[in-house]
């Protein structure tokens, strides 16, 4: 039987956001570097390639083992969606065998329970409620936004960019260059206007 080891992983949502904060907190609990697993991917779904490594696929085997040790810096680093968070939990603690530590949630530690049925219970009990409301609170602000749309609609609100109004000297300049006496490019100085704005100006 293969040691137990100590994996920590870390993600952001996009590849200009830094991981060192995460790094440094994994490593800091005394995580080899080697043995920290990274993304730059979005937390909606698990299509992420270090943590497949990590807790394998279908088609691949898992490194994590039977009591191994997973440390994450906090909860939404391993996923953003209520359902698929607490399968994923369940994956690990049930089907691999391993632990998972939380370190910005201390009762979110399976390590804690030491076969306590209760402990284990707990932290299983708090995961569920914190993605729960993680979850919640994510669809309230889409109802949110979405009546706030629907709101400015109803009032007549224009939504998006502001429409873009004409200069003063519009129409004389519009009608210099109508005339032929000035080109378009000209007139787009004259007018201190973009190509596109212009030639859309002139159709609306």
């Amino acid at each position: 039987m293969k040691n137990k080891q100590i994996y920590g992983y870390a993600r952001v949502s996009t590849q200009d956001q830094n991981l060192d904060r995460q790094i440094d907190l994994l490593k800091a609990y005394g995580i080899p570097e080697r043995n920290i697993l990274v993304d730059k991917a979005s937390g909606k779904d698990y299509d992420r390639k270090a943590y497949n490594t990590l807790v394998g696929t279908p088609d691949t085997v898992s490194i994590l083992r039977e009591g191994d040790l997973l440390v994450v810096v906090s909860l939404d680093r391993l996923g953003r969606n209520y359902t698929e968070t607490k399968d994923q939990w369940e994956h690990i603690t049930k089907i691999i065998g391993a632990d998972v530590k939380v370190l910005d949630m201390p009762l979110l530690d399976t390590t804690a329970s030491n076969g306590n049925l209760d402990s284990r219970f707990i932290a299983d009990l708090v995961l569920q409620i914190l993605s729960y409301t993680a979850e919640k609170e994510r669809e309230n602000i889409r109802k949110r936004q979405q009546q706030g749309i629907e709101a400015a609609k109803a009032r007549g609100k224009h939504l998006g960019r502001p429409k873009a109004e004409r200069p003063e000297n519009w129409n004389a300049v519009c009608s210099e260059w109508k005339q032929g006496h000035i080109t378009a490019r000209q007139a787009m100085d004259m007018l201190d206007m973009k190509r596109t704005t212009f030639y859309k100006m002139v159709g609306m």
